[in-house]
């Protein structure tokens, strides 16, 4: 069977092509700046050479036909037509807590998720926006929603409930929900593998670093604390979002520019974190190479903030834990940038946390899971690769057949 994944957001749509059987990726790609004007199309097919094509894309249904005819047709086709494909794996970023497991999509289902797209309403849209584009383009063949929400639904009442008026979460949902599910599982599993364990019998603080960024506290293989809560607004100092800062603030500053409620949450969601400390830079590459008199103080304190909080993120899981097999970084800055990730260990080994310098600051391979403990080292600490979009795949996989389960008892072929 080969699986279309997607990942749809408001002005872009990331595609993975799989070949299940030969358990390796046909092409992937992305359309970037639909609806913005001269958006175009990345593709990178195996084996061929990568090529990008200017096409305008005025709205996701437009893109969703592009990308069908850039995988069948031309120099960088793999398919012959759609019919190779047998079902499309959607990334849905907000199920509310009426989903803790993909669903095959259905009428009922797509309602459901309109009806809690409030919960993210920068997301959501355009997810279903695409999942329909999909819909239409592809009427034929089956659709699931992988939700981000999912892997963290077994998060106990005291850990996901808020200290604010509880009718706030029993007449508008209210609550920790938390974010990057999929990459969560994904290298938590893969950390267990790694240990020899069973997942069901490992604590894994996972910590997904990219320009968005949240923390997991993983016992007995399930999601049981996380950093991002109602939005993926709250927790870790992120490329452009605030994370946890004091709520007066939003207010207080409100009052201070005079400003409504959108532009507060534009800034806070667009102008903060790591571009809010620098006033210039996202990329945390760019941070640390900053050699600009004008912005270096503010690059190393922005460097020097985010490390502290990473820091206190991983003291404060261990504690919810009270044992802890291994730490695990993933994504863009979690799997490249070892300063950061020096940072945030340096002075943890009274909680038997050691890092090799050498070998976390070396080079290794861009693509392999890496251990970058010391052999005396009491928790592991690796360097581990996400890949959601294989979760998406096995996911669709055991539905067309009838086969799936929670994610706590799922078989995922990636363990083996």
């Amino acid at each position: 069977m080969v699986i279309l994944a997607l990942n749809c957001g408001s002005s872009s749509v990331k595609y993975q092509l799989y070949d299940w059987e030969k358990k390796q990726v046909v092409a992937k790609g992305v359309v970037e700046r639909i609806g913005i004007g001269d958006s175009f199309i990345i593709h990178e097919p195996e084996g061929k050479d990568n090529h990008r094509e200017e096409y305008e894309c005025h709205d996701h249904s437009t893109a969703i036909s592009l990308i069908v005819k850039t995988l069948t047709k031309g120099d960088g086709a793999v398919v012959e037509s759609m019919d190779a494909i047998s079902a499309v794996g959607h990334r849905v970023v907000h199920g509310g807590d009426k989903f803790a497991s993909s669903v095959l999509l259905n009428d009922e289902v797509i309602k459901t998720i309109e009806d809690v797209q409030h919960l993210a309403p920068l997301h959501n849209p355009p997810n279903l926006a695409g999942i329909k584009a999909a819909q239409e383009v592809m009427p034929n063949i089956p659709h699931v929603a992988i939700f981000d929400t999912a892997f963290h639904q077994t998060m106990p009442a005291y850990a996901y409930t808020y200290p604010v008026p509880y009718e706030w979460y029993e007449e508008y949902g209210v609550r920790r929900y938390g974010f990057h599910g999929t990459s969560h599982l994904y290298v938590s599993k893969r950390a267990a593998a790694m240990l020899g364990k069973d997942a069901k019998d490992c604590n894994i603080i996972t910590m997904h670093i990219g320009n968005g960024v949240s923390h997991t506290a993983i016992k007995n293989g399930v999601s049981v604390d996380t950093s991002m809560g109602l939005t993926p607004l709250e927790g870790a100092m992120m490329g452009t979002r605030c994370g946890d800062i004091d709520p007066a603030i939003p207010l207080f500053m409100q009052q201070q520019l005079d400003v409504d409620a959108k532009t507060m949450d534009n800034i806070l969601n667009k102008k903060s974190g790591v571009l809010g400390i620098t006033g210039r830079y996202t990329d945390r590459r760019d941070v640390l190479t900053c050699d600009d008199s004008d912005y270096k103080h503010r690059c190393s304190l922005a460097v020097e903030t985010e490390a502290y909080r990473l820091r206190k993120y991983i003291g404060s899981y261990y504690a919810v834990l009270g044992r802890v097999d291994a730490i695990v970084f993933t994504a863009g800055v979690g799997e490249n940038a070892g300063v950061i990730r020096q940072m945030a260990l340096e002075g943890l080994e009274n909680m038997g946390i050691v890092v090799d310098r050498d070998k976390n600051l070396g080079t290794f391979s861009k693509h392999g899971e890496t251990e970058i403990s010391t052999p005396e080292s009491k928790v592991k600490v690796y360097v581990i690769p996400t890949n959601e979009e294989l979760v998406f795949v096995e996911d669709v996989i055991a539905i067309l057949n009838d086969s799936y389960k929670p994610h706590t008892e799922h078989p995922y072929s990636f363990l083996k």
